[in-house]
């Protein structure tokens, strides 16, 4: 544990307050990829299999629970109680293409050749990809709210403080080498380049997050 990795953990979960405080006070679900959403709990469910086979940590093991929960309880919100204000002509991205393309890798490219380590690769890839559709949501409507702003904002920052932090690990830590999660890393970062550029530029003056024209 480092100072990069706990504020990259802080801002993961500030993320997903920000989107279940969202999705509670506006009763609505509008702006925001469903698609996406159950992606993220694929990943979780992928990767936390280890969860139930021993406590490493109590820390680690309160984050593994609280990212399946949270996930889950966020598809059911929007499958559910908020079903009727999800646009399901918006959020149209192809998500087989994200899903085989992360198997296609995690087969060939794995940690080890071990069920739970293929599984573990498959979510790391499929993490790098999984802001797609929400992405592309944004790309179609030219503009979002500001909480969903923030949202995104807060889920692109945690990524960006982890390659921080595997930077740092790499220099502080004897034959640390994990080159899945840097690539996988280096690609999810460079997805939110242009959202960033967006952010930085409107929303923290105060405008709204707009595409240009």
């Amino acid at each position: 544990m480092n100072i990069f990795r706990l504020a990259g953990d802080l801002l993961h979960l500030g993320s997903i307050f920000i989107l279940i405080a969202r999705l509670q006070q506006t009763r609505s679900c509008a702006g925001i990829s469903f698609k996406t959403q159950c992606l993220y709990l694929i990943v979780f469910a992928t990767r936390y299999l280890d969860v139930f086979l021993g406590v490493i940590s109590l820390y680690n093991t309160l984050m593994k629970l609280f990212f399946l929960a949270s996930a889950g309880y966020i598809v059911y919100l929007m499958r559910s109680p908020l079903k009727a204000s999800y646009d399901k002509a918006l959020d149209s991205f192809r998500v087989e293409f994200l899903l085989g393309g992360a198997a296609i890798f995690a087969l060939v490219f794995p940690h080890k050749y071990t069920l739970l380590e293929i599984l573990w690769s498959f979510s790391i890839y499929l993490e790098a990809v999984a802001i797609i559709p929400q992405l592309f949501q944004m790309t179609r409507t030219g503009e979002a709210d500001n909480i969903t702003s923030h949202y995104v904002f807060a889920l692109g920052g945690y990524r960006a403080l982890y390659l921080i932090n595997w930077i740092y690990r790499y220099y502080t830590e004897d034959d640390y080498v994990d080159y899945i999660s840097w690539v996988a890393g280096v690609v999810q970062t460079a997805l939110y380049g242009d959202f960033f550029y967006i952010y930085f530029t409107r929303v923290l003056k105060g405008k709204t997050f707009k595409l240009p024209v």
